[in-house]
């Protein structure tokens, strides 16, 4: 007969969850251990593998945490679109086709942006649940309408295109990293992004490299080739901001 251990109270410091795998990870080394703060469990790779009940619990997003982290992505990623629609720069995912053809049409950005992205909310609906998708319709909704209210509050008379396209694209990501670690994205290509990180193991921002790649090459149609060139790099800029923080596991809030 084996013998059962007793309960002795100390459920909570059961493991949620433990790695598929049979094998055990190794601990990162070098420059990886100095720039990774994953090396605090150094035999795990992934810190949300060895979370407890109560450290779930104690790292969920309280909805006013949630509504600051929403209000405040959305601050910065519509500022950072400010910049770049006053550079006559462009960018990827949704907000660059919305800004292509704001030029050619000379049609609100706020109407386009949220018009290019209805299609995308029936996609966040199918695959992210309800709660994920109010969110963003609220989060592209508010990007729509910061986008009437930063010309009011902050006119611009002379920006460098070169810092304004990359510092634009430079908040921008911070923005949309927020959202995402709150639940929420700017919709369109990040929803696509998303659910192929959560799917196939893909990293979000690496997948919306690839679409801005074929957005910003577009934008030849209505753009010079040194604003074209300046754009891309400006997307380089946004998506790597994604790419190395938005790892699962790195971020243990929960919505």
């Amino acid at each position: 007969m084996t013998d059962t251990p007793a309960n002795d109270g100390t459920r909570d410091a059961t493991p949620v969850a433990r790695p598929s795998s049979p094998t055990t990870a190794s601990p990162s080394t070098g420059l990886d251990a100095a720039l990774s703060p994953d090396t605090a469990t150094p035999l795990v790779d992934d810190p949300a593998l060895t979370e407890t009940i109560a450290t779930v619990d104690a790292n969920r997003h309280t909805l006013v945490e949630n509504v600051m982290g929403v209000v405040t992505g959305v601050f910065l990623a519509s500022f950072g679109l400010y910049l770049l629609k006053e550079s006559g720069s462009v960018s990827g995912g949704t907000a660059g086709l919305a800004l292509l053809l704001s030029y050619a049409t000379h049609i609100s950005f706020g109407v386009l942006f949220f018009a290019v992205n209805i299609p995308f909310f029936a996609l966040a609906l199918w695959k992210k649940g309800l709660a994920f998708t109010l969110r963003t319709t609220l989060t592209v909704a508010l990007v729509s309408a910061f986008s009437y209210l930063h010309p009011l509050a902050f006119r611009i008379d002379s920006l460098n295109p070169v810092y304004g396209t990359l510092g634009g694209n430079l908040i921008v990501g911070v923005g949309l990293l927020i959202l995402f670690r709150h639940g929420a994205s700017l919709g369109g290509i990040n929803i696509l992004a998303l659910v192929l990180q959560e799917r196939l193991g893909w990293r979000a921002g690496y997948v919306q490299m690839a679409v801005d790649v074929v957005i910003v090459a577009l934008s030849l149609i209505v753009a010079s080739p040194w604003v074209v060139l300046l754009s891309a790099l400006g997307a380089v800029v946004l998506n790597l901001v994604l790419a190395l923080n938005h790892k699962q596991g790195r971020y243990l809030g929960r919505t």
